[in-house]
C-alpha cells in the first residue's frame, strides 16, 4: 500500500493541488508516505521563501487531505 499511496498523493499534488505552484517555475517534491504524514520539498523560488511554508500547512494541506483522506499531514522537509 505504501507505494501506491505515494502514487496517489503525487498525482493528488500534481494534478488537483498545486498546478499554480507549478506554472510559477516551482515545485513539490514527494520524499516519503509514511503512517499518515507526507513528506515534501519545494523546489524553484518556493523552496527558499519562509511564506512558503505557511501556504503548504494552510492551503495545500487542506486540498491534499480532501483527495486523499489517509494522509494526516503535510510535512515541509528541507
Amino acid at each position: 500500500m505504501g507505494d501506491e499511496l505515494r502514487l496517489r498523493v503525487e498525482h493528488a499534488l500534481k494534478y488537483d493541488v498545486a498546478p499554480a505552484l507549478l506554472l510559477d517555475g516551482n515545485g513539490i517534491e514527494v520524499l516519503d508516505v509514511t503512517d499518515g504524514i507526507a513528506q515534501v520539498r519545494l523546489t524553484g523560488v518556493c523552496g527558499g521563501c519562509p511564506a512558503t511554508i505557511m501556504t503548504v500547512i494552510t492551503t495545500l494541506e487542506g486540498e491534499l487531505r480532501q483527495r486523499v483522506p489517509e494522509v494526516d499531514i503535510l510535512e515541509v522537509v528541507p
